[in-house]
């Protein structure tokens, strides 16, 4: 693994997937089989029409089947005379419902490489599965967007909806003279087909979605408490995981009906803010209210304790929660798991000062105790490691988060004279690099240097004036590095290579109407709490030199 390539692929740039270049729909021979998925509640004529469309596709009929999967319809769904070979109707698990829950009930049982989930009233063309399929035959970490057309639903057969995509002849059946497009198609067209968005996670969304089985199970599928907006939800735990999103616009649709915006506009807004705001930080104009504590905060803050007095911790935890950031769970690392509950000196006890700070933030839901760091902070968006000694400036974490976003970077570096470094990791950039094969701090850093840019910055830049004066390291000082490290543990090793520059500065807002702004746990981890000791998502930290270290190191050496 050098600087983010898989699969001898070139590496990308944030989400500009330009390197990439698919087949040419109709020239290539597929391998991978799909798994399309149709949630469906009721609605059995629609579901006809969506199934006699699959029914005619380019996709080889050996390599793809169907799974609807019925919502609690009554009466129960039935399969049609025209449908795929391989389709057939289950029901949805019992214990839930919606259309998540029925997604979720369908990926289970895909046998797949590839899912294609779709909705129950979407009429495909005779290329859609094919031109979509064909960027997973590239690599693993994109997912594919369909396009769509809202119409009016005509009154049609079956027959004449499978003959019309046979023949590549929708236009025929359909009059997409009156279409509404999509607004996400424009989205799509103003930012270079998803290339220059900055948050590209807003467009995809439900009826047309496709991405390789592993990527759906890796961020625990759809959100069944998010009763609206769960498609958008997903996709954002998709984006911190480092994915790539490609829209397909050979892979054309047609929805029947319009979009429940153009009834009830205002409902459908209020509907979906209270799930969005708690689950995507990002979404900066949905968390206005100030004080609130939210399901998955902005940033996460790492202080390695190690054996640093309680006081000083005190001091920094309170001012990782008392900035101008307020959106924040500080996480204290320290070996919690091995402190003994049998019988022992209270005022003799060798692990006094440990035992007393878990007694002091253990029961404070916004501080999380932890034996280690996991490799990446997300579904939290941002993650500073600093060390204890140099507590976060009232607006120090807001300057670095705002330095990040400027200009897209990865990773940012700060040096603090005397006591280390500390950094502010970006979760998709880290989750790309772990995508894309990195494991040691050295190729994490490599690779988020190439597909996102690591900046440098000054302590001046983010800590107020005379703020570092004075500082001195010490035991429990090390900020760690992207794994969660600490630098007293670590010992030397070859350094990183040195980065290729940095990321083009870019405006902090995106164009007029560009619903990817700046902006949960996945459904597995719902808590922002203390996890208990033996938490599967927590590693322990391997002896390792610290990555900022070698970075600097190889800088010095050009």
């Amino acid at each position: 693994m050098t600087g983010g390539a898989a699969n001898g692929l070139p590496p990308i740039r944030h989400n500009d997937y330009s390197p990439l270049r698919p087949p040419e729909i109709g020239a290539w021979d597929p391998s991978l089989p799909v798994s399309v998925i149709i949630p469906a509640h009721g609605g059995q004529h629609r579901l006809d029409l969506t199934l006699a469309a699959l029914a005619a596709q380019t996709y080889p009929d050996h390599l793809m089947e169907v799974i609807v999967v019925d919502d609690g319809s009554r009466p129960p769904l039935r399969l049609p005379e025209i449908a795929p070979t391989g389709t057939r109707i289950v029901t949805a698990d019992p214990g839930g419902w919606g259309i998540a829950h029925a997604v979720n009930t369908g990926a289970a049982l895909a046998g797949g490489d590839i899912l294609q989930r779709l909705d129950a009233d979407m009429v495909v063309c005779r290329e859609h599965i094919e031109a979509l399929a064909r960027w997973h035959h590239l690599a693993e970490h994109l997912v594919a967007i369909g396009a769509k057309k809202f119409v009016e639903e005509p009154r049609l057969t079956p027959e004449q909806v499978h003959e019309a995509v046979r023949t590549g002849s929708l236009e025929e059946v359909f009059d997409l003279s009156k279409a509404l497009p999509s607004s996400t198609e424009q989205t799509i067209a103003r930012t270079d087909g998803l290339r220059a968005s900055r948050n590209p996670y807003h467009v995809c969304t439900g009826p047309t979605v496709s991405m390789r089985r592993e990527t759906f199970h890796a961020v625990g599928g759809i959100d069944p408490e998010v009763l609206r907006g769960e498609d958008t939800e997903f996709a954002y735990r998709l984006a911190q995981r480092g994915v790539v999103f490609i829209p397909d616009m050979a892979a054309g649709a047609v929805h029947l009906g319009l979009p429940a915006q153009r009834r009830d506009r205002q409902r459908v807004v209020r509907a979906v803010t209270p799930y969005l705001a708690h689950r995507i930080p990002l979404r900066r104009d949905l968390r206005k209210d100030r004080g609130r504590r939210w399901l998955v905060p902005y940033a996460e803050v790492v202080l390695h304790v190690g054996e640093a007095a309680q006081e000083q911790v005190r001091e920094a935890v309170n001012a990782a929660l008392e900035g101008s950031v307020t959106d924040v769970l500080v996480t204290l690392v320290a070996p919690w798991s091995e402190l003994s509950r049998g019988r022992r000196p209270v005022l003799g006890d060798p692990d006094f000062e440990l035992r007393l700070m878990r007694e002091h933030f253990g029961h404070d839901e916004r501080v999380r105790l932890a034996d280690a760091v996991s490799p990446t902070p997300a579904p939290t968006p941002f993650r500073y490691t600093g060390p204890v000694s140099v507590p976060l400036g009232h607006d120090s974490l807001e300057r670095m988060i705002s330095a990040v976003q400027a200009d897209r970077s990865g990773l940012l570096v700060v040096g603090l004279p005397g006591a280390g470094p500390a950094t502010l990791e970006r979760a998709e950039a880290v989750g790309r690099a772990l995508l894309l094969g990195a494991r040691d701090p050295g190729e994490v850093a490599a690779s988020i240097e190439v597909t996102h840019g690591v900046r440098h910055g000054a302590a001046k830049e983010f800590w107020p004036s005379g703020a570092i004066d004075g500082v001195t390291g010490g035991v429990g000082d090390g900020g760690g590095d992207i794994t969660g490290t600490p630098p007293e543990a670590a010992p030397a090793a070859t350094a990183a290579p040195a980065g290729t520059g940095h990321a083009r500065p870019e405006p902090r807002r995106p164009a007029s109407g560009d619903r990817s702004a700046p902006d949960k746990p996945a459904p597995g981890d719902r808590r922002q709490g203390k996890p208990v000791s033996g938490d599967r998502n927590q590693v322990r930290p391997a002896a390792r030199r610290s990555l900022l270290a070698r970075l600097r190191d190889g800088l010095r050496a050009d």
